[in-house]
């Protein structure tokens, strides 16, 4: 990196041509301003806020919960999301050389790596669960799931044969149409499905909210009840609040190096992060009021979605359209997603081996299909034997991916910005006052805060 770019004028701003000079560097792919808002909060909006978020909230306290989540979200999530966005922005490349680029420092690029493949292995098995929500969201619609079906036995016999390879392979055929337009493919993109996801939301809550025993629903998930926030709530929020933000798996730091310079990276992190608040939020006003509605329970995870919810949707009225827009709401999450996580990849490709685009995007692409079969077949497939311990292929990606490569990422981050990039400040563009706390969480509070849940997460202690 060019030395100019560390001097300052006497007022500590870059100077004009040094700045110049950083802006043509790396990547020339560019977000609009608002373009950027909606593929940022595409990434963080996922299937955990709609089916893992309501659970946790339930679970440890209902609003007292979201409090403590909402917290959690200022003082871990926000700071480690914009330092993401300012290395991104600052280094104007991939995951790992923007990291060297702003350090000159070759092991930084080493650590960015990590990240890269973590989005990659959450790729591969992230396009199954998508998979499996394209393929519900057709049955519904078309009403072939009647009241009476046995949904468990249908849920199983499905993940069981080859069915979910090829909503797979449609699922990576979707996402790479989207990617091999770069940035501004993945900016028209959101800014079609997020407002479309919060207009399914919306329709979908105000008829949820008309059911019988739906007020008891909304009650247990509102009504704030102290007693229930342990130890284990308080790291289960931290937790989420890092993981709901896409941190740690280089999609923020790849999608910072889009940002114009223009943007304001303070006021890009609040927006982000309320809009995964607002989207969560909503979630759990459709989950809980049906749930309640119909005596089911909240379980967490593919359970819930693919078995309870349909068994709701198919015993009320038009429960065929409601069910059908439910499971196209969990699909466009689910493709938000993973069109961020396939970025990661593709990004390091063109710049590592300078591969174009379509290139880059077409091996990616083929190579994340292709290790995510065993994930696709693992769970009662064709390679259901892949066990061990206890877990799956698909329970051991997830695992390594979301539990020990994540938080490593994210600590990776916080520690850089803290400490080795002294010029974080000028990117960053924040007050003196407010870097101040920035640099103070990065430094002191985030990197404590994430041990503890990699410590959790990991299983090596339990609090």
């Amino acid at each position: 990196m060019d030395k100019e770019l560390h001097q300052q004028n006497g007022d500590g701003q870059v100077r004009q041509g040094d700045t110049a000079r950083q802006e043509d560097s790396g990547t020339a792919e560019r977000f609009s301003r608002s373009g950027f808002i909606f593929a940022a909060i595409g990434s963080s909006v996922g299937l955990g806020n709609m089916w893992k978020f309501p659970y946790i909230t339930g679970q440890y306290g209902g609003a007292a919960f979201f409090l403590l989540f909402t917290i959690c979200l200022l003082l871990i999530g926000l700071p480690v999301l914009m330092a993401e966005l300012t290395v991104g922005r600052g280094g104007r490349g991939s995951a790992s050389s923007s990291l060297v680029r702003l350090s000159g420092r070759k092991i930084w690029g080493g650590f960015g790596v990590l990240s890269i493949a973590g989005a990659f292995f959450i790729t591969s098995f992230y396009t199954v669960v998508a998979g499996w929500t394209l393929h519900y969201a057709v049955l519904t619609s078309a009403n072939a799931l009647g009241k009476g079906t046995d949904f468990a036995a249908t849920f199983f016999s499905f993940i069981g044969g080859w069915w979910p390879v090829a909503w797979q392979a449609a699922v990576m055929l979707i996402t790479g149409w989207i990617v091999v337009r770069g940035a501004s493919g993945i900016e028209k993109f959101n800014r079609i499905l997020i407002p479309a996801l919060l207009v399914i939301l919306i329709i979908i809550m105000i008829r949820v909210l008309q059911l019988p025993g739906a007020s008891e629903g909304v009650s247990f998930f509102l009504k704030p009840d102290f007693g229930k926030l342990t130890n284990e709530s308080l790291l289960v929020a931290l937790g989420h609040a890092f993981f709901s933000l896409s941190l740690g798996m280089g999609t923020m730091m790849t999608y910072g190096a889009y940002v114009d310079r223009r943007q304001s990276l303070g006021a890009a992190t609040l927006a982000v992060g309320g809009g995964d608040l607002m989207y969560a939020l909503l979630a759990g006003m459709i989950i809980f009021p049906t749930t309640f509605a119909f005596g089911i329970e909240p379980a967490q995870g593919p359970g819930l979605a693919f078995i309870g919810l349909p068994a709701a949707f198919s015993a009320m009225p038009l429960g065929w359209l409601f069910g059908g827009l439910f499971f196209v709401l969990l699909a466009i999450a689910a493709l938000t997603s993973v069109v961020s996580l396939l970025e990661v990849p593709v990004a390091y490709a063109m710049e590592r081996w300078r591969l174009s685009r379509s290139t880059a995007t077409v091996s990616t692409t083929v190579l994340c299909f292709l290790f995510g079969l065993p994930s696709a077949l693992s769970v009662g497939g064709a390679v259901g034997w892949l066990h061990w311990e206890g877990k799956s292929f698909f329970d051991w990606v997830d695992f390594i991916a979301s539990n020990i490569i994540l938080p490593l990422g994210g600590l990776m981050v916080t520690l850089f910005v803290g400490y080795a990039w002294k010029h974080a400040a000028q990117e960053a563009g924040l007050t003196a006052g407010w870097f101040r706390l920035w640099l103070f969480l990065l430094r002191y509070v985030a990197p404590v805060l994430i041990v503890l849940v990699f410590l959790h997460t990991s299983g090596i202690w339990s609090f």
